[in-house]
């Protein structure tokens, strides 16, 4: 027993000996130095990562709130390329941290950042919500930055949500800055360049094929002088595809073959796959059915490596693919391709809000479930649980579909109401305390005590401190020098109402006022919004909007633009 005593003390001092020799290691090094020892791709994974705990732990000890924000961004890049899950976990520590200082990059970069894993992981609606989110806070402190995050929001809108004429006003919003700030300037050329290519690629999918023309002609020239070398060739690719949308197929083909090649070099999978599309496109134009296959079939294989790849431009080759081998009676094939095409088809009408045009096409969806039940049969297979599903989740949406048609006519009397409330809100305050006073039994407080907090409320209320996300019943009877059981007791006499509903109802008709009166607020997604009246999250700002309004807050928001436009 004594010796087992004796082992524990030495193995606590040899613990704490390490401990204090750790922080020693740190003091020694300064942030730079651990920094770069993360960066240092000579050491393992593991290694790195602990460089970059290291930096956090130092600016803990230091309580440098610039350097924990940075310790966690380092440790979030670390995971980009491992572990997508822990890597957002870290930049939202980032965010937290950085809220409030006074920096001109955080926390839009995290919030970005956050917003282009989300992109990767599929989950559009998410990742638009964090670049929004980038947006408001790089609007405050950084144009650049601002204008960067617009052209990831147009490029998602454009290639993966299928909302290109909005994409396209975005675009033209970041041409006409990067011009004004000097695209000769080699901090703007890549991003100037970028940005005529997501123009160029916006007007091919919207057919104006003159437009695209001119600016693939534009973005060649430039990219090729300013040595933008792959982006030089992506324009000659964007009008291959561009002349065989004309029906120039011969030209088409070679500007293709120019362009395949560099795409190769830089390992350019998404424009690899739209080389081979367009030169099924080429094909299928010129009817050679076998060189037509041939290319949709290597569409689908790089397709079947990565799921994430292919867009909306894309799918039209599994059409072509089906009816071939419905021509040619191979029913294996034709099944094959039939099911990758309803797979494509359902991710399609969960991700892009403009379906109906997109599936308005020769094949339909319905049609295609159809072909795929037939083929089945005719294979005999008895695996149905696809088409059943398929049929379910159809009489779902259409019960879903009811029932918000259901809602928005309540939600728009709701409306109604609120507008006509906002006046009244205006003026609303604890004015209404000193009526209710006199009848009021149940309060055991002096009157001299309740007149301060009262006058204390209402000062409260005229300054608009109920928008700090820090207040709490504790710190604000601190600010009136008074006992938070006082407090609660006023307000819950005289507002009939506890202390958190209070606070949330003054935010919730602060922040109608401001969305009635101020337009671009409403541009903001739900936690721009939530942040600026005092909530810390769109969850818990959303949920108070509710219960004061009985309506969704992105439904009022819907609403004001409507009665405005």
């Amino acid at each position: 027993m004594k010796f087992f005593k004796s082992f524990c003390f030495l193995f606590l001092f040899l613990a704490s000996t390490s401990l204090c020799q750790e922080k020693n290691n740190l003091k020694k090094l300064d942030y730079d130095e651990i920094r770069d020892l993360g960066f240092d791709t000579t050491k393992s994974f593991k290694q790195r990562l602990g460089y970059f705990k290291k930096y956090l732990l130092k600016g803990e000890q230091e309580k440098n709130s610039h350097r924990i924000t940075m310790g966690y961004y380092y440790c979030a890049y670390h995971h980009y390329d491992i572990d997508d899950k822990l890597a957002i976990q870290y930049l939202d520590s980032a965010i937290i941290c950085s809220r409030q200082l006074p920096d001109t990059l955080f926390p839009a970069v995290a919030y970005r950042e956050k917003a282009m894993l989300q992109v990767r992981k599929s989950d559009f609606k998410a990742a638009i919500d964090n670049y929004k989110l980038a947006e408001y806070f790089a609007l405050k402190n950084n144009s650049d930055y601002y204008y960067l995050v617009r052209d990831a929001i147009a490029t998602v809108k454009s290639e993966n949500l299928g909302e290109v004429k909005e994409a396209l006003e975005i675009y033209k919003e970041c041409y006409k800055y990067y011009k004004k700030q000097g695209i000769t300037n080699k901090k703007y050329t890549e991003k100037y360049v970028r940005i005529l290519f997501g123009i160029a690629d916006v007007f091919k999918s919207l057919h104006q094929l003159d437009s695209c023309s001119f600016y693939n002609k534009m973005g060649e020239e430039f990219a090729k002088k300013n040595g933008e070398h792959e982006y030089e060739y992506l324009f000659i690719l964007n009008e291959g595809a561009n002349h065989s949308l004309r029906g120039n197929y011969t030209i088409a083909l070679k500007e293709i073959d120019r362009a395949l090649p560099i795409m190769k070099k830089y390992h350019n999978k998404i424009n690899i796959l739209a080389s081979y599309y367009y030169y099924g496109k080429c094909y299928e134009g010129m009817h050679n059915k076998k060189l037509a296959v041939q290319n949709y079939a290597r569409v689908d294989s790089i397709y079947q490596t990565d799921h994430k790849i292919l867009t909306p431009e894309f799918v039209g080759g599994y059409q072509y693919l089906i009816s071939y081998y419905k021509e040619t009676g191979n029913k294996e094939k034709q099944l094959q391709y039939l099911t990758t095409y309803i797979q494509i088809n359902s991710v399609l009408q969960k991700n892009y809000k403009e379906l109906n045009n997109l599936l308005k096409k020769e094949y339909d969806l319905p049609h295609s479930l159809r072909d795929k039940e037939a083929l089945i049969n005719s294979l005999k297979n008895k695996n149905n649980y696809f088409i059943c599903g398929v049929a379910g989740l159809l009489v779902a949406l259409l019960i879903l579909f009811l029932y918000q048609q259901r809602m928005k006519k309540i939600y728009h009397l709701r409306f109604e109401e609120i507008m006509k409330e906002t006046e009244i809100n205006k003026n609303k305050g604890v004015v209404t305390i000193e009526k209710n006073f006199l009848e009021t039994k149940n309060v055991t407080i002096s009157k001299e005590i309740i007149d301060q907090i009262i006058q204390k409320l209402k000062l409260f209320e005229k300054e608009k401190g109920y928008i700090n996300s820090k207040i709490s019943i504790n710190s604000l009877a601190d600010e009136f020098e008074t006992n938070s059981k006082y407090l609660s007791k006023i307000v819950n006499e005289y507002k009939e109402k506890s202390f958190v509903t209070y606070i949330n109802d003054l935010r919730i008709d602060y922040i109608i006022l401001v969305l009635k009166e101020d337009k671009k607020m409403r541009k903001y997604n739900l936690q721009a919004i939530a942040i600026e009246c005092g909530f810390n999250s769109a969850e818990s700002f959303s949920t108070a909007f509710f219960k004061k309004t009985g309506i969704k807050p992105s439904f009022f928001i819907k609403e004001l633009d409507k009665n405005s436009n």
